[in-house]
């Protein structure tokens, strides 16, 4: 009898596993609660011809199997892009990375003594063992630069003090960045390394990126997913999952586009969806600690305000990181620096103004004219707009966006983990908010190739919490030999049956 698989989301995870288990002949079923787009956050939403990013996505990995998968979907419609993105502070635009002479003149020279000092005293006295965000960047750049080029930002992004937001997030979003590399990468430019797995993705200085956006790799995804017999039911919202002990198998409730209840039988279940969501809806009930665990973990919601506006060549970024506090707005992107046929008017540009919030708060229920009045506002104040400029404009509302790393978060992931582990076998999670880590698309659909592979074998052959934010997998203990094994991994480390996971080395 053929193998079953019920998948929870169409974003780049869920859509990943759909396509690598239907070439393997496994009838997959894809709920998607979207009634028009696949992707997820990695969507390309549309409005008046114009084409926009939900967040912004580069397509650059180090793992080979996701460069393979990207070419094997989209062979033909990838672009070299370059990549430039700056900050804009104190009513300035800083290069970044940082490029020291640059900001040097920009400081001012008092200025940038003293953050060059901060920086020395970090190196030579760190804070030891640094749990949260605001102690592991200060101990990679110093206290003076971060609080001028990451505590407002990153406050803005997640609504909280960098004192509460763990260092895991940190280690995993900035990994092997610090002012010492930043310098030598200014003064020391170097070619791409051929070796991706050496390249700090933060100093990457090209990527690919799909023409009309990172949704077309998806909908050729989800196409060729239909095109080899899988199913993928739009507007579908899963609303529960039921674990029968004697049968081994699921039986996953959802409500289909019609409104509709309905039910589908599946061996496996893979959910991308978020883990709370999950949790609750899970059958027999999880436990009293696991279900408190669950609604103790939290998500950042996120708004896109998409402007049409007169094109003046105000900035050629891919995007522009706001730490001015006296703006809402987070991050600027210009959808032209990602793909010129994003922009189908020559004499239009095209920016999205990204607001991050939580879902019903003060700026979540705003209406979209006034986000959108706010928008100009914000963007004649920064400065890259004149009166009159803008012609119309739309918002996007991103409900979980981003999965939060509070001091408490990895515990109560642990928790939930071993629970599920133990009572919900053929259970997977993959993806960011199945496993509520912040990561970019290539590792989410690193962690689901690698699912894919242990529903293929029958067994666990690979612990998919050990994959890291480089969609890299690394076991435990020793480092183990580049070997090729299964059908949809190529250059990935052999499984290691002893490997154990231990989410805050991630």
């Amino acid at each position: 009898m053929k193998t079953s698989v019920a998948i929870i989301g169409a974003g780049p995870a869920g859509l990943t596993a759909a396509y690598l288990l239907s070439k393997n002949d496994v009838a997959v079923t894809v709920l998607e609660a979207d009634p028009v787009y696949v992707g997820g956050i990695s969507r390309t939403a549309k409005y008046k011809g114009f084409h926009f990013d939900i967040g912004g996505h580069r397509f650059f990995s180090k793992s080979k199997a996701v460069e393979d998968f990207w070419s094997e979907i989209l062979p033909d419609d990838m672009l070299d892009r370059p990549r430039s993105s700056r900050i804009f502070y104190g009513g300035k635009f800083f290069a970044y990375p940082l490029k020291p002479f640059e900001a040097l003149m920009k400081l001012g020279i008092f200025k940038s003594i003293l953050c060059i000092l901060s920086w020395l005293k970090a190196r030579l006295s760190p804070v030891p063992n640094p749990r949260n965000f605001e102690d592991w960047v200060s101990n990679q750049f110093g206290q003076r630069l971060f609080n001028t080029f990451f505590k407002s930002y990153t406050e803005k992004v997640w609504g909280m003090s960098c004192k509460e937001i763990s260092a895991d997030w940190a280690a995993q979003r900035i990994k092997g960045l610090s002012l010492g590399s930043a310098i030598k990468n200014a003064l020391f430019p170097q070619k791409q390394a051929k070796d991706k797995s050496k390249v700090i993705k933060t100093l990457i200085n090209s990527f690919k990126y799909p023409r009309k956006g990172p949704g077309m790799m998806w909908e050729a995804c989800a196409q060729k997913v239909r095109q080899l017999g899988g199913e993928i039911e739009m507007g579908s919202r899963v609303t529960g999952c039921a674990y029968d002990d004697l049968t081994e198998t699921w039986t996953v409730q959802f409500r289909n586009s019609q409104g509709r209840e309905q039910s589908l039988g599946a061996e496996h279940v893979i959910s991308s969806a978020p883990m709370r969501e999950l949790v609750r809806g899970l059958s027999p009930e999880v436990s009293e600690e696991a279900r408190e665990a669950a609604n103790s973990l939290k998500y950042r919601d996120f708004l896109t305000v998409m402007l049409i506006l007169k094109e003046r060549n105000m900035f050629s970024d891919n995007w522009i990181y706001i730490h001015d506090p006296s703006v809402k707005v987070g991050r600027i992107q210009n959808f032209r620096s990602w793909s010129p046929e994003m922009v189908p008017d020559p004499e239009k540009a095209c920016y999205g103004l990204e607001y991050f919030c939580f879902e019903h708060d003060g700026l979540w229920d705003s209406s979209d004219e006034q986000l959108i009045e706010l928008a100009k506002r914000e963007l004649l104040q920064i400065g890259l707009a004149k009166e009159g400029d803008v012609v119309d404009g739309c918002v996007v509302r991103q409900r979980k966006a981003y999965p939060v790393y509070d001091d408490d978060y990895a515990r109560h992931v642990a928790t939930i983990r071993d629970e599920l582990d133990e009572r919900y076998p053929n259970l997977h999670l993959v993806g960011r908010n199945g496993m509520h880590k912040y990561n970019n698309q290539d590792h989410a659909m690193m962690t689901a190739m690698l699912c894919v592979e242990n529903i293929l074998a029958g067994e666990q052959l690979y612990d998919l919490w050990q994959v890291n934010g480089d969609a890299e997998y690394h076991e435990a203990g020793e480092a183990a030999s580049e070997q090729t094994h299964g059908s949809a991994i190529r250059l990935v480390p052999m499984p290691a049956s002893t490997a154990t996971a231990t989410l805050a080395s991630d």
